[in-house]
């Protein structure tokens, strides 16, 4: 009789263990994305290649809930939920994230880059390495880098061709201090508007233009107000994938390498798509009715001293150094 039921004991302890092992096997994680990009923008179809190749590569273990269009809160306020950790992963700009560390504002010093294969060298190299610790100290992991654009000038004045033209115009700018700096130098009358209120500070003539990547002049309907187009490509930022890593740590090795590569797949393929856009994008707005300029940019570059002199002032300039080093190296690779 204690054989039979030392038997059953040992069989019930198997059946048991097995049960908690399937269900560890079994967990599934969603991960929440959000994001600031509109619904169809090639971030958003980035995104959701991302989703779908990583739901298909854990076979359904990692799941991921994707918020675009800011309906999490504004860029800074999910950036600020991913640190804190109720926000999985978001796309912030080296804008964003310029507020925790002072080395991702030098990414968008006015006309450092050459082209977007300049900025792909240069980004996905050892820039990583020297940013990534100051994202860990916020509690992020770095995956990858995706884009959003060089940015160029919009306005209902007068077209563009030389900095002079630009002088007096009243410029819309994000809260950044480089794009600040940039329109400044050139003589613009610049103002801070949250992106929010833009559309409605240029339909009742509160500003004249702004400066914005194709895709965002395109996608949010800004020909509507805007009559001048000027391909300055001044500035460059991008989107930067990056995922609390309190979650990270949850994942397993090979979940991990899965959302890594991945998240590096997603940003190429919306990179492709906004370099192959890009003169669709311009024949798109002129169709639209926008006249559209090719500046010499060497001219608008030459006006950028003081530019560089503020941006150093503020975010250090052994890091506006480093990072010019950087870029310099890049363009040798």
């Amino acid at each position: 009789m204690k054989k039979f039921l030392l038997v059953l004991t040992l069989a019930f302890v198997a059946v048991f263990t097995f049960a908690c092992g399937s269900n560890e096997e079994s967990e599934v994680i969603t991960i929440k994305l959000a994001h600031y990009a509109e619904i169809g923008h090639p971030a958003d179809i980035a995104a959701n290649q991302f989703k779908e190749n990583v739901e298909e590569r854990t076979n359904g273990s990692v799941i991921i809930e994707i918020y675009p269009a800011n309906q999490l809160g504004s860029p800074d306020e999910v950036l600020e939920q991913n640190i804190l950790g109720t926000v999985d992963m978001s796309l912030p700009t080296q804008g964003h994230l310029s507020r925790y560390s002072n080395k991702f504002a030098t990414v968008m010093l006015p006309f450092v880059f050459e082209d977007y294969d300049h900025v792909y060298r240069t980004l996905d190299g050892p820039f990583m390495d020297w940013v990534a610790p100051d994202l860990e100290r916020q509690g992020l992991v770095f995956l990858s880098n995706w884009d959003w654009g060089f940015r160029n000038i919009t306005n209902s004045v007068r077209p563009i061709n030389s900095p002079a033209d630009v002088a007096g115009l009243k410029l819309r700018t994000p809260p950044e201090v480089q794009l600040q700096a940039a329109m400044e130098a050139l003589g613009a009358q610049v103002q801070q508007i949250a992106f929010s209120e833009l559309i409605t500070a240029l339909n009742t003539g509160a500003v004249d233009g702004q400066e914005n990547p194709l895709a965002v002049i395109y996608y949010n309907s800004l020909y509507e107000s805007q009559t001048h187009l000027a391909i300055t490509n001044h500035v460059y930022n991008s989107m930067v994938n990056v995922m609390s890593k309190t979650v990270w740590d949850q994942l397993s090795e090979e979940q991990q390498v899965i959302i890594k590569e991945e998240s590096v797949a997603a940003g190429n393929y919306m990179r492709q798509m906004m370099r192959d856009d890009a003169a669709n994008l311009i024949a798109l707005l002129e169709a639209e009715g926008m006249t559209v300029t090719y500046p010499d940019v060497s001219l608008f570059k030459a006006e950028m001293e003081e530019a560089y002199t503020r941006i150093g002032a503020i975010f250090g300039v052994g890091n506006v150094e480093y990072f010019l080093q950087i870029a310099e190296d890049a363009k040798n690779d």
